[in-house]
């Protein structure tokens, strides 16, 4: 018996990295794995007994509510919404006034609207159930104030504030909403372009009290416990997760 067993959880941006790993660790504890992304959904909801795939684009407004209908069809219902699904590699450090506003807005469309439109469709339907978890990756980077990625940096901040702005809001409704902020991680997005790794990778590991590479599993633990009955006396909260680099 696991601690979600019977629990719908939909997992963002999960055919890959840290969402892949986040959907292992709650299907290891009993949850039914929704795995949305933009590419390879199916092929990652195949290894789950059960599991659902939908293609989307969750900084879409009409994907959004696709999705939430498509997986409540499918589902019954939705428990648990991990809103993991973001920009971050494929994005070139450079000085703040060098952004593109066009890169900037696509920076907080997917990191930060998407978690906006899917709390927003996924909300009424954990009302239904009662109440549920909502789990937001934000990032270490707020917290440290790294330079040369500001329209990042600054979306990952946002998020910690709509965790905490959200948790007031849906407390009533036995709806708790916390964030998990890792810090520089192995994941396959970031081994595909080496030269994050170049500049990121060894000042990352230096700076940790545990000095090693971060990797994905590293952060399930972190929100599995958000999703599961121990923490039902928490809500609002950042977890960072980092290896000791930042104190919070």
């Amino acid at each position: 018996m696991g601690s979600l067993d019977g629990k719908v959880a939909v997992v963002t941006g999960a055919a890959q990295g840290i969402g892949r790993a986040i959907a292992d660790g709650l299907a290891a504890e009993g949850a039914r794995i929704v795995i949305a992304d933009l590419r390879g959904a199916e092929e990652a909801a195949l290894t789950y007994d059960g599991g659902v795939a939908i293609t989307a684009d969750v900084s879409s407004e009409a994907d959004v509510e696709r999705l939430v209908e498509d997986t409540v069809a499918e589902c019954g219902g939705i428990d648990i919404l991990v809103n993991n699904a973001g920009l971050y590699a494929s994005l070139e450090m450079r000085p703040f006034d060098q952004i593109p506003l066009d890169e900037w807005r696509q920076v907080m469309d997917v990191n930060v609207a998407s978690m906006f439109l899917m709390c927003r469709a996924v909300v009424p339907e954990l009302r239904k159930r009662g109440g549920g978890r909502i789990v937001n990756i934000s990032s270490g980077t707020p917290f440290r104030g790294v330079p040369f990625l500001l329209h990042y940096v600054t979306s990952k901040g946002a998020i910690v504030a709509f965790t905490r702005a959200l948790a007031k809001e849906l407390g009533k409704d036995n709806v708790l909403v916390n964030c998990v902020a890792p810090g520089f991680t192995m994941s396959a997005g970031v081994e595909a372009h080496p030269e994050v790794i170049e500049k990121l990778r060894d000042v990352s590991v230096a700076a940790r009290t545990i000095q090693r590479d971060q990797v994905p599993e590293d952060v399930v633990g972190a929100v599995v416990y958000f999703c599961a009955p121990g923490s039902e006396f928490v809500t609002g909260q950042t977890i960072v997760i980092d290896g000791g680099q930042t104190f919070h």
